[in-house]
């Protein structure tokens, strides 16, 4: 089974795309923060970013009401891919193919 659950805020506003096919594509980055005491007590914050895609009605959806800030769940599938960059060396990425999507807590 591959599915996440993300509960985080947009770190930018959704860029989009629509392509000739009549397909549209939105992806934004989504900043998770994880929260602990570490050894000593002291309180401590993690990061995570994560690349988003959404296609098609749901890519419309985020690209009409998604603004950088917002707190959005999203369920989804992880895609990971790797290409070759201009140096010649391979670069692994990961991205989360959205499923279902919420707002929780719209900024605007």
């Amino acid at each position: 089974m591959n599915t996440v659950i993300l509960l985080g805020r947009a770190g930018k506003d959704p860029e989009t795309r629509s392509f000739e096919s009549g397909a549209a594509k939105a992806s934004f980055s989504l900043a998770t923060t994880e929260t602990f005491k570490s050894q000593n007590g002291e309180r401590k914050e993690v990061t995570t970013w994560h690349n988003i895609v959404a296609w098609n009605k749901t890519a419309t959806f985020i690209s009409k009401f998604v603004k950088k800030g917002d707190l959005v769940t999203v369920t989804g599938k992880i895609n990971n891919t790797s290409y070759q960059n201009q140096a010649g060396e391979k670069v692994y990425t990961s991205e989360i193919i959205v499923e279902d999507f919420r707002i929780v807590n719209s900024k605007s």
